[in-house]
């Protein structure tokens, strides 16, 4: 399995207990863009002092799991130990990748309790149809979507050659956002599961 660790936390004061944010990159075709819109919301959210930022890259997994073998340890470790998932996801044919759909499945006591939220990429619709498809489907894995979201329409035409994003700031302002909502729900819900155990 190949997964790309990128751990950032941001200089100063800080908090004791920063929430730890997995932003998973969730295509694995050639050429995607995934990894560079993934470094950017993780630049910018791992630019907080209350935020701990791992990078999880799918590319290389192992994407096909069998009934008689548990998931990759390694994979599993790391979405456990997260508060909180930041998913990066293009849209395909109106949806989300398959692959993205297969790693999702392969777990379950990883996402529960945890705020998830989305980062879409695509053309005129930004990748928006695939993220009203991932809420469902981990509100059935008992995680907790959190509302807004990034969502970056004609992508293509936002990030230079060095991957740095030349918008008029709406795409740093709306991962602000998420990332706040990532914060606050991932600092709540890790205490209730502290309080409380796991989700049935």
């Amino acid at each position: 399995m190949t997964l790309t660790s990128n751990s950032t936390a941001g200089t100063g004061t800080g908090t004791d207990d920063p929430v730890r944010v997995a932003v998973i990159i969730g295509s694995v075709r050639t050429g995607r863009a995934g990894p560079t819109v993934a470094r950017w919301f993780a630049d910018t959210a791992g630019g907080r002092d209350d935020v701990v930022v791992d990078v999880v890259d799918l590319l290389g997994s192992d994407l096909a799991p069998r009934m008689d073998r548990d998931p990759d340890p390694v994979l599993a470790t790391r979405l456990a130990g997260a508060d909180a998932f930041a998913v990066v996801t293009p849209e395909y044919n109106h949806s989300y990748p398959a692959g993205l759909k297969i790693a999702i499945d392969a777990f379950h006591a990883e996402w529960a309790a945890k705020p998830v939220g989305f980062v879409s990429y695509g053309g005129r619709s930004g990748g928006v149809r695939a993220v009203e498809h991932l809420r469902t489907v981990f509100v059935e894995l008992h995680g907790a979507p959190v509302r807004d979201s990034v969502s970056l329409h004609d992508f293509w035409t936002l990030f230079d050659d060095g991957g740095s994003l030349t918008d008029d700031g709406s795409a740093a302002e709306a991962a602000r956002v998420l990332t706040d909502q990532l914060v606050w729900w991932g600092r709540a819900l890790r205490d209730a599961r502290s309080g409380q155990g796991a989700v049935a």
